[in-house]
Order: structure tokens, then C-alpha cells, then sequence
């Protein structure tokens, strides 16, 4: 591949097609504001989106459409408006969303199709044409998948692009760029006691801590079960918390006293830096920038494995994390808690290991990455 040079030389104009922008949205659409962090340093960036959260001064195009449209209606309209949009107007188009418009298309999420027609018996296969919901998925993702000149595929995990592969042939080109992340400065001690005491943790409390935008779908159950089988010392807390996570946790019983809940909200770093143990048993994350962002504040790492999370793809059992084989065992997830609780030489080396991770993973690398890609399309489009 061309180095980034001649991309970082010219100035370019992108637009960055997303759904929602901004770090409170979740992992994907932290990935886009990142990302445009960098990119916006060195060319002019332009937003379509939905909605726009976010401290980064880019002038923002939104797609605006009526609530009462349904879900695939809002999609297929998002799509037309963002080719009216751009067209024509920007060296760049980059998106996250499905639809034809853009050179590069960046897939964070399983394949409609592989979900839909490679996983399920041929009499399902054939009904979902019948769905104007599924239909129109399908045809949207057709569109961003096609091969065709100055166009390029992203996957933002190896899982992704096998899911790809599986679903529109092996002879598919796609590029798999994972998520950066941003190395933190230090907290200071009395800054992090502070945090601990604000969510119920004293000196000997072991703080577990996950971060999600869907806490149930990233393994909070499990680790209800793993704290009920864990000693009173070890506490969770939960960032990001819904209606959801909180009826569960109230559904728990006397477990519940021991776990602590912050609404989502994009200032997490501070709790990161407060726990003792960052743990994600998720049942469905093509990638998960979580893991990655605990592991550049130093934290160890419990994670599920490849079959359940992207990021485990590249990490070695016991040695960079503790990885759960079945994220939904509790008894599992308890043990892995309590060995890095018991373990202080363990927890020492996976910290040493993440840091180094995380430190080989800057969105610096990511932003050079595709600064390469927009200087490929740029020349075969001449």
C-alpha cells in the first residue's frame, strides 16, 4: 500500500456519513469522532449525521426525518439524503452508514446478510425478500459491498471481515483497520480516591467496572452471577446504565447492594482509572473499544472469546487477558475475577501487557491508516 504522504500533503475535504456523532453514542460512533480527531488536524471534515454531540468544531449537515417513519424508511431516506449531500462536493467520502454513497465504507457491525441469508434454512432465505424491512437492508448493504474502482471496504475486526468473506464471497477486498485508542494522563491518587468514594469503594473494595451502552448485551447478567459467588469485597459498578440494567440489578436481590450505576456519559475516563479490574463478558461486539480503552489506563482485562468479541482476535489467553470461553457461565467469569484479585503478580502483568497494547494502537496509526486508503482512491479515480 502507498504511504499516507500525499494524503497528508494536500488537504483534503471529507465527510464522514454516521448515524449519531459523538463518544456517549457508543463504541462505533466513538471510532468516527476519534478518528475525524486526527484526521481534522490535517483536513477539512464535514459531519452528516443524525444527531451531533461532540467538542470538535466541524460544520454539521443533519439528516432530519419524521419519528413516525419506520426504522428502515429512516435508513433507505438517511441514504438518499447523504448522496444529495455530498455528491460532488468533497474529495472524501467516508461512512459508516449503509448506502451507496462513499468511497470508503467502514463496517463495524455483523453483516445483514450473513445474519440473514447464510445463518438461517432456505425457506427463511427466501421469505426475507419478502420483507420490505429486510429488502431494503440487504440491497443498502449490497450497495456499500460492491466492488468497483476508487471504492474500498473496511472491517473493523478480523471476525468482521470472516463474517464478509462468509456472506459476498472470499474474493472480497476488505481492509481491517481496528479502532485506536487515546493514551490517558495519569490520575492523581487523591483524584482516584475520590471517584472510589463517590461509588462506595473504600481501600479494600476489589472494583470490577464495565462501561457499555447496553449493559445487558455486554455481559451484566454474568456478572451479577460472578459477584453472588464472589466475597463482599469485590463490587461492580456500571457505566452507562438504562432503565434496563437498572430493573435487572434491582432483580438481582441482595447482590444488588454491591453494585453501583452512572448513567452513559462521555467522561468515563475517570472511572477507569478508579477500578481494579475491567471485565466485558459481551455476547455480541464485532470489535469492542472498551477492553482496548481499560487496558491504556493500566487496567487487566477480562474479555470473551473470539467467538463472541472481535478484540480477543488479537490477544493471547493469560497473557495480554483472562478470556471467558463462555461469557453467560458465571461460575467462569467468578473465578477469573477472583484469580486477579488473589493474584497481584498476574494483574501486574496483564496491566504491563494492555499498556503495551494500547500504546501500539493510537488513533495517530488508525488516522495514517486511511490517510493511505483516500490517497489509493484519489489516484485510481486520476
Amino acid at each position: 500500500m502507498k504511504t499516507s504522504a500525499g494524503a497528508a500533503e494536500r488537504r483534503l475535504r471529507i465527510a464522514l456519513l454516521v448515524d449519531r456523532f459523538g463518544n456517549r453514542f457508543g463504541g462505533a460512533e466513538a471510532y468516527g469522532v476519534e478518528l475525524m480527531r486526527v484526521l481534522g488536524q490535517r483536513h477539512d471534515v464535514s459531519v452528516v449525521a443524525r444527531d451531533f454531540d461532540s467538542d470538535l468544531p466541524f460544520p454539521f449537515l443533519p439528516v432530519r426525518f419524521p419519528g413516525w417513519l419506520p426504522s428502515w424508511m429512516r435508513v433507505l431516506y438517511f441514504a438518499w439524503k447523504a448522496d444529495r449531500l455530498t455528491r460532488g462536493r468533497y474529495d472524501i467520502v467516508h461512512s459508516h452508514m449503509n448506502g451507496w454513497a462513499g468511497e470508503i465504507q467502514v463496517m463495524h457491525v455483523t453483516p445483514v446478510r450473513y445474519n440473514r441469508l447464510t445463518r438461517v434454512k432456505p425457506l427463511k432465505r427466501a421469505l426475507a425478500w419478502l420483507s420490505p424491512r429486510l429488502a431494503t437492508y440487504l440491497l443498502l448493504e449490497k450497495s456499500r459491498v460492491r466492488r468497483a474502482p476508487a471504492r474500498r471496504v473496511v472491517a473493523v475486526s478480523g471476525l468482521i471481515m470472516d463474517q464478509l468473506h462468509r456472506s459476498y464471497g472470499p474474493r472480497l477486498p476488505v481492509e481491517i483497520i481496528a479502532p485506536g485508542v487515546k493514551l490517558p494522563a495519569p490520575e492523581s491518587a487523591a483524584a482516584r480516591a475520590a471517584t472510589r468514594a463517590q461509588v462506595g469503594w473504600d481501600a479494600d473494595t476489589i472494583g470490577c467496572l464495565l462501561v457499555a451502552r447496553n449493559p445487558l448485551r455486554k455481559g451484566l447478567p454474568a456478572l451479577l452471577d460472578a459477584l453472588a459467588l464472589l466475597p463482599p469485597r469485590y463490587r461492580l459498578l456500571v457505566v452507562g446504565a438504562d432503565q434496563a440494567t437498572r430493573d435487572r440489578v434491582r432483580a438481582a436481590g441482595a447482590v444488588a447492594s454491591r453494585v453501583s450505576l452512572v448513567d452513559p456519559t462521555p467522561e468515563v475516563a475517570r472511572y477507569f482509572a478508579a477500578a481494579d479490574i475491567y471485565a466485558h463478558p459481551t455476547l455480541n461486539d464485532s470489535y469492542a473499544m472498551a477492553p482496548l480503552e481499560a487496558m491504556s489506563h493500566g487496567l487487566p482485562v477480562v474479555v470473551s472469546s473470539p467467538a463472541y468479541c472481535g478484540f480477543a482476535q488479537y490477544l493471547s489467553a493469560g497473557k495480554d487477558a483472562l478470556i471467558l470461553q463462555d461469557p453467560r457461565d458465571g461460575a467462569q467469569l467468578a473465578q477469573a475475577l477472583q484469580r486477579l484479585g488473589d493474584e497481584p503478580e498476574l494483574r501486574a502483568a496483564l496491566s504491563e501487557r494492555g499498556l503495551a497494547i494500547a500504546r501500539d494502537q493510537s488513533w495517530e496509526a488508525v488516522a495514517a491508516r486511511y490517510e493511505a486508503l483516500y490517497q489509493d482512491v484519489l489516484a485510481e479515480r486520476g
